[in-house]
């Protein structure tokens, strides 16, 4: 009964997606996007934020992220950035530190910074759209 099994798939159908980590290529492809999405965001917030804040005084740049496409762009490059830099510290950090206790450490920090910072942004651009 506990014969031998076969199995129907090829040896490269039983590792595709699985890489060095296990992760497969979805860490590769979300690095991609978000640098796809910072290399449209950066520079539309330069250019648009230069021309709307030409005195650089703080009602200017209240009047431009009040704006609901800029503080849409906005929140969206702040998300896509830090993003984009926790999948890079990620990477560093699990290819350069070896010790697992550092290795945790590091990892949880990594997670929990671009959380609370992006909350803090996002919170402060609704905050000037809505009132709170």
């Amino acid at each position: 009964m506990s014969g031998p099994t076969t199995r129907m798939r090829s040896a490269l159908g039983r590792v595709r997606h699985h890489g060095a980590s296990g992760e497969g290529t979805g860490h590769f492809i979300a690095i991609r996007w978000t640098s796809i999405a910072l290399a449209l965001l950066a520079p539309w917030f330069v250019v648009s934020a230069s021309l709307a804040i030409r005195d650089g005084g703080y009602l200017a740049t209240i009047d431009f992220l009040t704006d609901p496409f800029n503080a849409v762009g906005t929140i969206l490059l702040v998300i896509a950035s830090l993003y984009h830099m926790s999948l890079g510290m990620q990477e560093v950090i699990l290819d350069y530190i070896h010790r697992p206790f550092t290795k945790v450490a590091l990892l949880l920090i990594n997670a929990g910074v671009p959380l609370v910072l992006g909350a803090g942004a996002v919170f402060a651009v609704l905050s000037l759209n809505f009132g709170v």
